[in-house]
């Protein structure tokens, strides 16, 4: 990476720390949920409350990341949080007893969210430098390397678990492997970028009540989508789709994360309202469906296209958002805002969803009832006008 410019390799290693902290430390657990919920003998309330857990982690980690960024570098917070996600990843591999993993899962949360929160800050500082680089693509890089997570992942965990479902404990130490090598890629490539505190960062107030429903908005996007992360490949196996083909229905997903940050970028730029949330809340809802009404393989994968391709870029969306609608000085606040009501829409979304499937609707209703609130979400977005600063 020596021949590249310091704006792009700290976009780049950005874009790894993003990896770890949701492609790995988050997504990475729908590949490994159908082999645990085999061996551990979860139902599908079980297996939702894990990530309801590990989302409770992530808001508090967000809290604490709003006090953190008030005292200390963004750049040494991130890297700490990725560090901390990678150790979490290797004792999922050392543990059996629910509360044990429980307890993982809420410690990943918390770590994935002091790196994500962390680099957001970071990658908005950077995108409002100036310079050669879009702002818009900034972004769209940093929220688009949560697709080189998932790829890793694809490409990770299925050698494990293809011959049994006791493989698991091997496949999460070797993906805080690979996360481990990503979070030391970003700590030797993002030296030079740094996002100190403000003498006054932490009295900074922020106006909530004109971003009322990019809030609302963000919170059922939230809600939905995590239902279908976490159970989507889970459904697949049900609907008798080959190992070879869920493999292959996760590595497009993760391509299309990654081709999203090009395909938005400039849309991210010039929407200043609730358009684009909108637009990409309706997009995930269609893509929750198409699963849910057809069995064919080309369904699923026309499914994890348009999923891949729209879901990350909500979240940059918002950080867009945030950056039209406040000052600099206000951005850590408002991204942390943010992602709290995320966070908070994350916590109810996979237990909802196991307790639907273990009724008598099975998984395909749990699905359709989250494409139902991404589908709100994007009427409420339709009312979010442009702020002015």
């Amino acid at each position: 990476m020596s021949a590249l410019t310091a704006p792009v390799r700290s976009a780049l290693a950005l874009a790894f720390a993003a990896a770890v902290s949701l492609g790995m430390a988050r997504f990475s657990y729908a590949l490994l949920l159908p082999p645990m919920m085999a061996d551990l003998a979860w139902s599908y309330t079980t297996a939702g409350a894990m990530n309801t857990v590990n989302a409770a982690g992530y808001l508090l980690g967000a809290l604490l990341t709003v006090r953190w960024l008030t005292r200390h570098d963004a750049q040494r917070v991130m890297l700490l949080g990725g560090a901390a996600a990678a150790l979490f990843l290797a004792l999922h591999g050392l543990v059996r007893s629910d509360a044990a993993l429980y307890a993982l899962r809420a410690g990943t949360g918390v770590a994935s969210a002091v790196s994500f929160v962390s680099g957001g800050v970071l990658a908005a500082r950077l995108a409002g430098a100036g310079g050669r680089l879009h702002p818009g693509t900034v972004l769209g890089l940093y929220y688009g390397g949560t697709g080189l997570g998932i790829v890793a992942s694809a490409l990770c965990v299925p050698p494990f678990i293809a011959s049994a479902a006791a493989g698991w404990p091997r496949a999460w130490v070797a993906l805080a492997t690979l996360a481990a090598v990503a979070t030391l890629l970003t700590v030797l490539l993002t030296r030079q970028l740094h996002a100190p505190p403000g003498p006054r960062s932490g009295r900074v107030r922020v106006a909530w009540a004109p971003l009322a429903f990019g809030l609302a908005a963000y919170l059922c996007f939230g809600l939905g989508y995590i239902g279908y992360m976490t159970f989507i490949v889970t459904l697949l196996r049900e609907k008798g789709l080959a190992p070879g083909a869920i493999t292959a229905f996760y590595l497009l997903l993760g391509a299309a994360v990654i081709a999203s940050s090009w395909v938005w970028a400039g849309l991210l730029q010039r929407w200043r309202g609730g358009g684009v949330l909108a637009l990409l809340n309706g997009l995930l809802a269609a893509a929750t469906l198409l699963p849910v009404l057809s069995a064919h393989p080309l369904a699923a994968f026309a499914s994890g296209l348009l999923f891949g391709g729209v879901f990350l870029q909500v979240v940059a969306a918002t950080t867009a958002l945030v950056r039209h609608s406040l000052p600099a000085a206000a951005w850590p606040a408002g991204i942390a805002g943010f992602t709290i009501l995320f966070a908070a829409g994350q916590i109810i979304g996979p237990t909802l969803v196991g307790i639907v499937a273990d009724g008598l609707g099975g998984l395909q209703r749990g699905l359709a009832i989250s494409a139902g609130v991404l589908a709100l979400g994007a009427v409420l977005a339709t009312r979010q006008r442009p702020v002015t600063r």
